[in-house]
């Protein structure tokens, strides 16, 4: 196993996106993160050990990309980030409020000492939110 060279010991996700600013707000808002650096190429969001960069997707393929609304679920990714979070329910305002969507509370399910609720971000990426029981 490789050695992590990383200062910050946080675990990471690198998303693209159409939009950097809209995908940014949402993942600040859910996940109480803080912008760390902004360029005109990505933003560096950080907070409670996470570290996520949303990194612009080129103009050229965004200008070919349509976000639907609400999002179409982007099914087909072989990777879903696992965050958990202190309360699903004010998760789900959060997510409503910045153009995501999470899967009706009827829908979790309990495993390993966690409640866990689908959903995704304002693109579509499926994510994974979790709340210890």
């Amino acid at each position: 196993m490789a050695k992590s060279t990383s200062q910050s010991g946080q675990a990471g996700l690198v998303v693209f996106a159409k939009s950097v600013k809209k995908l940014s707000a949402f993942y600040v808002r859910t996940l109480g993160l803080e912008v760390l650096e902004s360029t005109r190429s990505h933003q560096l969001l950080g907070g409670n050990g996470y570290e996520v960069v949303v990194h612009a997707i080129p103009a050229k393929i965004a200008r070919e990309i349509t976000i639907a609304k609400p999002p179409a679920l982007r099914e087909d990714s072989a990777m879903k980030p696992s965050f958990v979070v202190p309360d699903l329910k004010a998760l789900r305002l959060a997510v409503v409020a910045t153009g995501g969507w999470l899967k009706p509370e009827d829908m979790a399910w309990a495993i390993r000492g966690y409640t866990v609720l689908d959903g995704c971000d304002p693109e579509g990426n499926i994510l994974q939110f979790k709340q210890k029981l």
